[in-house]
């Protein structure tokens, strides 16, 4: 399975030479690799490499004593093949730092529209830049609104800017960009499902609670969120129906009920209950969502809350059962 870009540590000695006839030789009889100079300078004694690829992949490679630190998303050479795998904040700053920057010029070099997104560029940079998702996740922003219906991605794009530029929830990186996924093609019903607990997150954040993602349970599932504020501790689980022309179900109000149902007799029912149910009905057209804001259909689990996001801020829902969160400050509530 495709994954976000982590970075490989060998702990070994890395001459000039060695960096030439391991890592560069190999990369040049496949790939057709050019080793070129880095663009940024990094402190600390490390000696940094760049290689480019004919096929647009890249490689960094930063060595210092006794170490060394790959990052890339192309093919990793054999020497490199047993060696242990880190996340950003697990590696020296000024490895991490100096990929970062050489990561993030290169994504706006072939993306200039990311540079006025510089929270999202930074966020996602682990998925921006992967070795198969690096297509489909910049386009699942830039062609399909990251999930909202009829939407410019421009307004799309800056909603999660918004909520990133908060920082609520970057010690929490690698996982929650990961939810977005790696893979090849753009599969936007299970983007869009990630870019709900986005939306959740924002929700919770604008109504004046700190956020902590992925709580593990006593069963060894793991919801959303925990939501806190003074003495209040509320778990969060979040679910998002799929747009009911894709789905089975005979309409809005049906789809939301069964994917409410589906989520109320899996993970939560394993739970036992205390969390709160989130439908974000965010992937719903205005004439989809028109039928729910009518009827309100109850769900199989409470408390719930049931709303609508719109990339330019305004999001409309409605409670079922007593819902322990004061969100009067970011929903506007029609129950």
């Amino acid at each position: 399975m495709a994954k976000p870009l982590r970075f490989r540590y060998s702990p070994e000695a890395w001459s000039g030479e060695r960096v030439h006839r391991e890592i560069y030789q190999p990369l040049q009889g496949n790939l057709g690799a050019q080793s070129v100079t880095p663009r940024f300078d990094t402190v600390g004694g490390w000696e940094t490499h760049r290689f480019e690829m004919d096929n647009g992949d890249l490689a960094l490679f930063a060595r210092r004593d006794e170490e060394g630190y790959w990052m890339g998303n192309t093919e990793t050479p054999r020497s490199l093949w047993r060696t242990e795998k880190f996340s950003w904040p697990d590696v020296p700053y000024p490895v991490a730092r100096w990929a970062q920057r050489e990561l993030l010029d290169t994504l706006q070099e072939e993306d200039p529209w990311l540079a006025d997104f510089p929270h999202v560029s930074w966020f996602f940079l682990p998925v921006f830049m992967s070795k198969d998702g690096r297509r489909s996740t910049r386009a699942f922003f830039r062609e399909h609104a990251a999930g909202f219906p009829d939407a410019g991605w421009e307004e799309a794009t800056q909603f999660v800017e918004d909520f990133l530029h908060a920082g609520a929830i970057d010690a929490y990186r690698h996982t929650m960009a990961g939810k977005l996924g790696a893979a090849e093609q753009v599969d936007r019903v299970r983007m869009s499902a990630a870019i709900s607990e986005f939306v959740a997150g924002k929700i919770l954040v604008e109504a004046g609670y700190g956020i902590t993602p992925e709580i593990e349970v006593s069963t060894g599932h793991s919801l959303d969120y925990r939501a806190e504020r003074g003495t209040t501790s509320v778990l969060v689980e979040v679910t998002r129906p799929q747009i009911p022309r894709r789905r089975a179900a005979a309409g809005p109000v049906a789809a939301i009920r069964d994917t409410a149902e589906t989520k109320t007799s899996g993970q939560l029912a394993a739970h036992g209950g205390g969390a709160v149910l989130f439908v974000d009905c965010s992937s719903f057209t205005r004439e989809d969502w028109a039928p729910v804001r009518e009827a309100r259909p109850d769900m199989h689990h409470r408390p719930a809350v049931v709303y609508r996001a719109r990339p330019g801020g305004h999001v409309e829902g409605y409670r079922k059962g007593t819902v322990e969160l004061d969100l009067d400050g970011a929903i506007d509530f029609f129950d």
